[in-house]
């Protein structure tokens, strides 16, 4: 047990490929769980089940903040160039973007169109924006 944790935490502190997914991933996870922490209570108090996107922007800016120190400084560190200025910081909102754009859509589709409950379009939502951001973040913004 103790070998594979090892094994684990070499590949985590790696800068290849695997230990930037792995980042990525957990980096995501807390992420994830700010922006869970803000869209599950407007859902629940604030907007209606079929308005549940508009809690999507509101959540997005706060885990966005949070996501772009967390992957710039952990999960693509020893990766790629970082450029001073704004530059980075507005290709990474840009993708994240894209991602928001996404979980919307989802977002919208399972609530308004198929009228689950507001926390069931999450899953789906995140782990298909998920891959589109790590595939344009190490692509686009820390290349």
């Amino acid at each position: 047990m103790a070998r594979e944790v090892s094994a684990l935490l070499d590949v985590v502190q790696g800068n290849d490929m695997r230990g930037q997914i792995l980042r990525f991933g957990i980096a995501g996870g807390l992420s994830t769980l700010i922006y869970s922490a803000v869209y599950l209570p407007l859902t629940t108090w604030v907007f209606p089940r079929d308005h549940a996107v508009y809690a999507v922007p509101f959540a997005f800016v706060v885990a966005v903040t949070a996501g772009f120190f967390l992957h710039s400084r952990w999960s693509f560190k020893g990766h790629g160039v970082r450029h001073p200025g704004m530059r980075q910081q507005v290709q990474f909102v840009g993708v994240q973007g894209s991602g928001m754009a996404l979980n919307a859509l989802i977002t919208w589709i399972g609530t308004a169109q198929f009228g689950l409950p507001a926390w069931a379009p999450l899953l789906p939502a995140i782990a298909l924006a998920t891959i589109l951001t790590f595939i344009l973040n190490r692509w686009l913004v820390f290349a």
